[in-house]
């Protein structure tokens, strides 16, 4: 706690008067000349198409390699390719579709990118209906070396025994030096190395037929509780903690969240579980902060708050049962609406809100976070519970869950990407945030990106 409060002092000196009792973003929509904050600059602005048909955000962290890659569904099945070379005037550069495109349901959801052997790749997760073809498809990989001219498809991760395809995936340089795929399926994570994907043989026939499963090489339970109201993970986050050398997997999912040491793949080890929260029925994103001592929680339902979970309890051996039921903290930016995505920079946190864009908060003291930054990128109606009752019969929550769906965070020099469900693509730059080390704020230089040339090498 000594560090902690030294680390707020220090902080707190640095900030302006106004930035350190947080700043509130107005309902939407919001007034004239107030759709963000002061300090929060449009690079860019890009609408890729009708509203529904886009879903997540990846960003390259090289600055050598400028490009930002946006998941397509619901009809346009694929993935945009966004040059970002001048973030003042961001492009498309490529547009990826799967093929007979009018035959699938469901579309492209989460992606990622990795470099193995001085080449890079991107994997793009896709949940395909079962009434269409490729439905065992759980992701498509693209060596992407060869951008801004050229890009191709490697092979497809196909899960023929769990059809639906994966809703969120995850890539993770593992202490063992294997670039690993975390992906979604019922009753746990699977872990692929993709490796030994993008290295095995491939026929000439048709490279993209794969389906021997020998890249499955693990798989991350849900932890079994009373009442669950899942029985997988919706989403995950693979992160190193240095003060142990572990590997450590956070999920969401099943009737909360969950935290496992993922170094021995083959046998992972449960160290805490957040269940039996108030309010919490089942987990959606969970994100610790660099040091791993907190982490912020999401549950994807209207009115609720993100929040914040202070882990040292259950991880230092304090709860027997390695459970913690409350958080220290919570956050919102619109009590009607519903905080969706979030990265984790240390102080700050990077949230894409359904009906309410972007929105940045300190969590520098975790038991009061507040609101520094803010961009509102939707433009649609707020909360139409009419419109929800005209196309469902019923006026519940479901017509909110629109907006921004995906933020991402470059580090190298603090550049911000939405994607906005309705709206398309957008760049940001925060006043004052010029690029993220963790080591700037005494933590750890850990986050989502991952340094594929060594662990924590500079």
């Amino acid at each position: 706690m000594k560090r902690l409060s030294l680390l707020v002092a220090a902080f707190l000196v640095t900030l302006p008067a106004t930035a350190q009792m947080g700043i509130e973003q107005p309902s939407h929509p919001p007034p004239p000349g107030q759709r963000g904050s002061a300090n929060m600059e449009v690079m860019s602005h890009i609408p890729l198409g009708a509203a529904g048909t886009i879903s997540d955000i990846e960003i390259e962290q090289e600055l050598e390699r400028p490009f930002a890659y946006v998941a397509r569904r619901n009809g346009v099945i694929g993935f945009d390719v966004i040059d970002l070379s001048d973030p003042d005037h961001a492009k498309v550069i490529h547009r990826w579709r799967i093929e007979n495109e009018d035959l699938h349901t469901g579309g492209a959801m989460d992606g990622r990118y990795f470099k193995h052997d001085g080449r890079y790749y991107y994997v793009q997760s896709m949940q395909l209906g079962q009434s269409g073809p490729n439905s065992e498809v759980g992701a498509v990989v693209f060596d992407v070396t060869d951008l801004p001219e050229s890009y191709s498809e490697v092979g497809r991760v196909r899960q023929s025994e769990s059809p639906g395809g994966f809703h969120n995936i995850f890539m993770y340089n593992h202490s063992s030096g294997k670039p690993l795929l975390f992906a979604t399926s019922a009753g746990y994570a699977k872990v692929f190395d993709m490796a030994m994907f993008v290295d095995g043989e491939q026929t000439e026939m048709d490279p993209v037929l794969r389906d021997d499963n020998r890249e499955l090489i693990a798989r991350v339970p849900v932890h079994q509780t009373e009442g669950m109201w899942s029985r997988g993970y919706h989403d995950f986050m693979v992160q190193y903690h240095p003060e142990t050398g572990q590997d450590r997997f956070y999920g969401g999912g099943g009737s909360g969240y969950y935290v496992y040491n993922v170094t021995d793949l083959g046998n992972p080890e449960l160290l805490a579980t957040m269940v039996g929260v108030p309010g919490v029925a089942w987990g959606h994103t969970f994100t610790p902060t660099p040091d791993g001592n907190f982490a912020v929680g999401e549950t994807e339902f209207q009115y609720q708050p993100l929040r914040i979970f202070d882990l040292r309890p259950a991880l230092n051996g304090q709860l027997p049962d390695k459970n913690i039921d409350h958080a220290v903290g919570a956050w919102h930016a619109d009590w009607k609406s519903i905080a969706h995505n979030h990265e984790v920079r240390w102080p700050y946190v990077f949230v894409s809100g359904y009906q309410t864009g972007l929105g940045v908060f300190n969590m520098v003291d975790p038991e009061n976070p507040y609101t520094v930054a803010y961009y509102d990128t939707f433009n649609g109606i707020h909360n139409d519970r009419g419109a929800a009752m005209e196309r469902m019969g019923s006026p519940y929550t479901w017509q909110v869950y629109d907006g921004a769906w995906g933020v991402d965070v470059r580090n190298a020099d603090g550049l911000i990407v939405i994607s906005d469900m309705t709206t398309g693509f957008w760049a940001f730059k925060m006043e004052g945030f010029d690029r993220w080390n963790g080591e700037d704020w005494g933590m750890p230089n850990v986050s989502s990106a991952q340094n594929w040339e060594g662990m924590f090498d500079e």
